[in-house]
């Protein structure tokens, strides 16, 4: 259950993680998402790599935006090699929230070496409002009936980190 863009890729080169980073900037002044740097000296993040999980431990940089308060923060964190790994939750938030972040990883996309981009709600793909907010609504009776379902689950709930989390039982 869930409407999540994934995405992955290398950065081309230093300038072309600048590059990406006044976009963001940018982008997040446009439509007035809050903004924060990111600059960890030492950083564990969690990785999937050939569906086994491994950790990257090391320096870390890049921008964090809120492009909702329903959505998951967009981060853009890049490791030594400016490799990226992350997702954002959009679900909750109004589909447009989850278009302006699939026009944003299409501006950000010339500046990588490859980028993979798994969109649940497909619009990506297919640049579809209508199968985007059909998929949308999908989730929410999916989410309704389980939660009716089973009276002791709540959701969703926001996470410390600020991610949001589907159900709690």
């Amino acid at each position: 259950m869930g409407v999540t863009i994934h995405f992955e890729g290398r950065i081309r080169s230093a300038s072309d993680y600048e590059a990406c980073i006044s976009k963001l900037r940018q982008f997040a002044t446009e439509r007035g998402w809050p903004m924060v740097e990111i600059a960890d000296e030492i950083r564990t993040l969690g990785r999937v790599q050939n569906e086994e999980d491994w950790d990257y431990t090391g320096r870390t940089r890049g921008v964090e935006l809120q492009p909702d308060q329903n959505a998951d923060p967009f981060r853009f964190e890049v490791d030594e090699e400016l490799f990226i790994q992350e997702y954002c939750k959009t679900q909750f938030a109004p589909p447009e929230v989850h278009v302006d972040i699939v026009d944003l990883l299409r501006t950000l996309e010339p500046h990588f070496e490859i980028l993979s981009v798994i969109d649940e709600g497909e619009y990506f793909e297919t640049s579809d409002f209508d199968l985007l907010t059909e998929m949308l609504d999908d989730c929410f009776r999916a989410l309704d009936e389980h939660l009716s379902q089973n009276p002791g689950s709540q959701g969703p709930v926001r996470m410390q980190g600020g991610r949001i989390i589907d159900i709690i039982s």
